[in-house]
């Protein structure tokens, strides 16, 4: 198979397997770095590239013209949001998205919320505190 066949079905197939569900996920920096590795890794293998042949990763992305998978799953969040808040009132997802819980939250680090990620990557900040 020549290379652009190759680079479609991994768009196809791979892409597909790791986006899936990706619009509610809420990404930890550990899940980030292991998406980017699997991605790597199909692409290297796509271009018959080992880890010895010290390849930069930007370089493989542009012999093969691959978007970072991160970026991909923020576009997909980020069109989520927007069709959630079409959405009307009494739809489950619209009042899971406005819903806030009476009460205290737990001691500790507070756990990243899916709606607090959204509106800190707008902001350009990664570590705002919660609200």
């Amino acid at each position: 198979m020549n290379k652009e066949t190759k680079l479609r079905i991994l768009n196809i197939i791979a892409k597909a397997a790791l986006k899936f569900g990706s619009e509610t996920w809420v990404l930890k920096k550990s899940e980030e770095q292991r998406l980017e590795a699997a991605q790597k890794k199909y692409l290297r293998h796509l271009l018959g590239i080992t880890k010895l042949d010290k390849e930069k990763n930007q370089c493989i992305r542009e012999k093969t013209g691959a978007q970072n998978i991160l970026k991909e799953i923020k576009q997909c969040q980020k069109k989520w949001l927007q069709h959630v808040q079409r959405m009307g009132i009494k739809r489950l997802p619209r009042q899971a998205l406005k819903y806030r819980p009476e009460g205290r939250r737990n001691i500790g680090q507070p756990k990243k919320r899916w709606r607090d990620q959204l509106h800190f990557e707008d902001q350009g900040t990664r570590n705002a505190p919660n609200t």
